[in-house]
């Protein structure tokens, strides 16, 4: 159903009027019913985490540098995010996720159509079949591939499922380029008013900075 016709029904019941016993049926744009919490707790867990992978590019990392150029810097990365699965730390995962980070930056941002035909394209290839699991003391989530499964593949279908959310939640424009014309970066805006510009707040400091000095300088 396309998200303009989506609605949310609410039956509302009268009691001090005589005929109490009926139920008016109120139709209101989905809209103006959205929580304040854009996607569930994991979805906003993985989408934050994919970020952070973006970043690790030397456009968007705090030091300049390629942060996922060695096993090592994948397994700090690993083990911050707390992932669990078959874990090589082999110069093959890594380049296995070096090519997801590539693949995951080519889809974000992108319009709805291109995001389906990937996120439809990345399950398939997978065989993904989601399950509910629940482990490590994070509550009933969804997995689609076997634990067993080689790392890259587990990060690009954990993409396209997070990714499902967003379509269906209508939040594609959540993902955003950072606005720093200086930096590649990429982040996920889970503000309540969709206001984030920057992908850190050291690419909106450098760029408040450099504004100020600009009009400082003005006739």
């Amino acid at each position: 159903m396309p998200s303009a016709l989506r609605r949310v029904v609410t039956v509302m019941r009268l009691p001090e009027l005589s005929w109490a016993n009926l139920d008016t049926v109120v139709t209101v744009p989905s809209v103006l019913v959205r929580s304040q919490m854009l996607f569930t707790h994991d979805t906003e867990v993985n989408l934050v985490f994919f970020a952070a992978l973006l970043d690790t590019v030397a456009g968007a990392s705090e030091s300049g540098e390629d942060e996922l150029s060695t096993p090592e810097q994948l397994s700090d990365l690993l083990g911050r995010w707390k992932f669990t699965g078959r874990i090589d730390r082999d110069a093959r995962e890594l380049q296995e996720v070096r090519e997801t980070r590539q693949r995951v930056r080519d889809i974000w941002g992108q319009d709805e159509a291109a995001v389906v035909a990937w996120v439809n394209e990345t399950l398939a290839d997978a065989d993904a079949v989601p399950r509910l699991v629940d482990h490590d003391d994070l509550g009933w989530h969804i997995h689609a591939t076997t634990d067993e499964s080689p790392l890259a593949e587990r990060m690009l279908v954990e993409a396209a499922m997070a990714l499902v959310d967003v379509v269906r939640a209508d939040r594609l424009d959540r993902l955003r380029d950072c606005e720093a014309d200086d930096c590649t970066g990429v982040f996920i805006d889970l503000s309540k008013n969709g206001s984030k510009r920057f992908c850190s707040a050291r690419c909106g400091n450098r760029i408040a900075v450099r504004a100020y000095r600009a009009r400082a300088v003005e006739p």
